[in-house]
């Protein structure tokens, strides 16, 4: 069975970091493009970064604007979103998604990925 497991949410004051965590397991996690979205109160779910676990190759959306920084590691299949200078509207629930890596593009991060876990909450006070 197919799990991803996100955590590392939680309430932090503007300006403060937070650094999340997926735990991906049921698949050959060197073979997939593994990521993170988010989707904030009454805004559609959007991309923020995702990496491709067999050589790191890295995708970001441009608001992320240097804030964000994805890595993976093989050894735990852990794919981690470190966040710094949160601002209030990176409140969102933070959803770690994985789908099977292409070569038809360097990293896959688009809605239609294949396995979605349940999210974690980031909660940021101004």
């Amino acid at each position: 069975e197919v799990q991803l497991q996100a955590s590392g949410g939680g309430l932090v004051q503007t300006g403060g970091s937070l650094r999340l965590s997926c735990a991906a397991s049921g698949f050959t996690f060197d073979e997939y493009d593994i990521g993170w979205f988010r989707q904030a109160p009454g805004k559609e779910r959007e991309a923020v970064s995702c990496v491709r676990s067999s050589d790191g190759t890295t995708f970001y959306e441009d608001f992320v604007k240097g804030r964000f920084t994805i890595s993976s590691d093989i050894a735990k299949n852990t794919v981690d979103l470190q966040i710094l200078d949160l601002k209030p509207e990176d409140t969102a629930v933070y959803y770690c998604a994985a789908t099977h890596a292409s070569e038809r593009w360097p990293v896959y991060c688009n809605y239609d990925m294949d396995y979605w876990g349940k999210g974690t909450l980031v909660t940021v006070s101004s």
